[in-house]
């Protein structure tokens, strides 16, 4: 079965880009463009359980292969927090989201006065085929957390988040050099060689 064109389980543009650049030869679509309005409660309690089961609920929906990501910022500081919270983490009582700078204030909020700043990002990747056939792809780079946002490439915490040996937050490196080192590039690759090996 080859397949060329999956559908991501997002309706995050940013992330649409990125899973273009990330997985070349494929046409990568979101939910909308094919008329299926998507919306997934990540309730799960880890990366997987969240990534697996957006793609699940998208395929049987779509009947067609499907991409899934859930992604996070782990800090030591704070106990590996926010972790599977990342996207929700600092949500008023209301339930509403804070924006993504918002959300980097008040991570740096935690932080202050912290002298211990590492961390790690966490990415796991699902690829449906069907109902009984799927691929894990789980990988993380470490990191730490910079004093300041630094950087406008990248969205999330990228700006705050600083490769190690390259005095750079990841929203200040090129868009390759990004998915070299990411931890959503290092695990599309590996999803990327199960598609080339005619998945």
């Amino acid at each position: 079965m080859m397949v060329n064109e999956l559908l991501l389980a997002s309706n995050n543009r940013h992330k649409h880009d990125e899973f273009v650049r990330l997985l070349p030869g494929m046409r990568i679509m979101l939910p909308r463009e094919i008329g299926v309005e998507f919306e997934f409660e990540e309730n799960g309690d880890t990366f997987l359980a969240n990534a697996y089961g957006k793609a699940l609920e998208l395929y049987r929906r779509a009947r067609r292969p499907v991409i899934a990501d859930d992604s996070g910022l782990c800090v030591d500081a704070l106990g590996g927090a926010p972790g599977i919270m990342s996207s929700r983490y600092g949500a008023r009582p209301d339930g509403s989201l804070l924006d993504a700078v918002q959300r980097n204030a008040f991570l740096l909020q935690r932080m202050e006065g912290r002298a211990e700043r590492a961390a790690h990002f966490v990415c796991c990747l699902v690829l449906v085929l069907d109902e009984e056939r799927f691929v894990v792809a789980q990988e993380t780079v470490q990191g730490a957390i910079a004093d300041a946002p630094r950087g406008e490439k990248g969205f999330g915490y990228d700006p705050l988040f600083v490769v190690p040996g390259r005095g750079k937050t990841i929203a200040e490196l090129t868009d390759a050099d990004k998915d070299e080192i990411s931890h959503r590039g290092r695990a599309a690759r590996r999803i990327l060689a199960v598609l080339r090996d005619g998945a």
